[in-house]
């Protein structure tokens, strides 16, 4: 408690004045904290590995800033990914398990180092703490918020942290995802085809990806725009890039392995 009540106090002092480094390092690891407490979040020592050496392949391009960034796996069957300040990445499992190629999990990747890279959520909290909107954490993520006694329980400060990315937002994430995954050596074609596989999978199951479209504004416009950027790429450069690895495959196939993913508690 004496933590989150420190992070909302924080959280009020940035909006007041500017954010620093280690200001936002400091606000994400109190953040950070509460998410690992709150959501369930895999352990496995090899699938942390793993997620780790993609994102920092990809972070270590994106970022002069030296973060200590920091990638984890969630324990949900629901599709969504997000990041915090200061550098910390969440992917839930449900997203993985829908990936059919390396170079669209390192999209995911890249599109939300992007938001980290461009202070997305560090300005929302701060149009937040102009509004006095309060956001929960786990509801969106992982419908938790069927419990009023996990309302309570995952309320992370009251910040707009996994509030609506504007369309901007999501076009300058794109488009970082797009110029890191090829600073990185993988083809950023995998963008464009998680984007379709989330708007093929709303048109079969929308409650399934209901919390990724609730936090990352998409439509078909994003998978041109998307398509137009890598066009530019020269097509020697795009030939020599990563598209699939074995170790990606094995990677999946450990996460699918994993007993199923815990059901939110529906009620008291």
């Amino acid at each position: 408690m004496k933590r989150l009540i420190a992070a909302v106090a924080l959280t009020g002092t940035l909006a007041a004045c500017g954010v620093s480094t280690q200001q936002e390092v400091e606000m994400g690891q109190q953040y950070s904290q509460q998410i690992n407490a709150q959501l369930p979040i895999i352990r496995d020592p090899e699938i942390n590995r793993y997620i780790n050496v993609l994102g920092d392949s990809i972070a270590r391009v994106a970022d002069t800033r030296n973060l200590d960034w920091q990638f984890y796996v969630v324990d949900s069957k629901e599709v969504n990914a997000f990041a915090v300040p200061g550098g910390f990445v969440y992917v839930n499992r449900g997203l993985i398990e829908r990936t059919t190629n390396m170079s669209q999990l390192a999209g995911v990747l890249g599109h939300e180092i992007g938001h980290v890279v461009r202070r997305h959520s560090i300005k929302q909290m701060q149009q937040a703490q102009k509004a006095n909107i309060g956001v929960t954490l786990a509801c969106i993520l992982t419908r938790v918020c069927e419990s009023q006694a996990a309302q309570a329980a995952i309320n992370v400060g009251g910040t707009a942290l996994f509030a609506k990315f504007s369309r901007q937002d999501e076009s300058e994430a794109d488009a970082e995802g797009v110029q890191n995954t090829v600073r990185a050596g993988i083809s950023p074609e995998g963008i464009p085809e998680m984007f379709q596989i989330l708007l093929n999978e709303r048109a079969r199951s929308p409650s399934s990806v209901e919390g990724w479209f609730a936090t990352h504004p998409m439509e078909e416009d994003r998978i041109a725009a998307t398509n137009a950027m890598i066009k530019k790429i020269d097509p020697a450069v795009l030939r020599t890039l990563t598209r699939d690895t074995q170790n990606y495959h094995s990677f999946v196939q450990r996460v699918r392995s994993l007993p199923p993913s815990p059901t939110p508690r529906q009620g008291d």
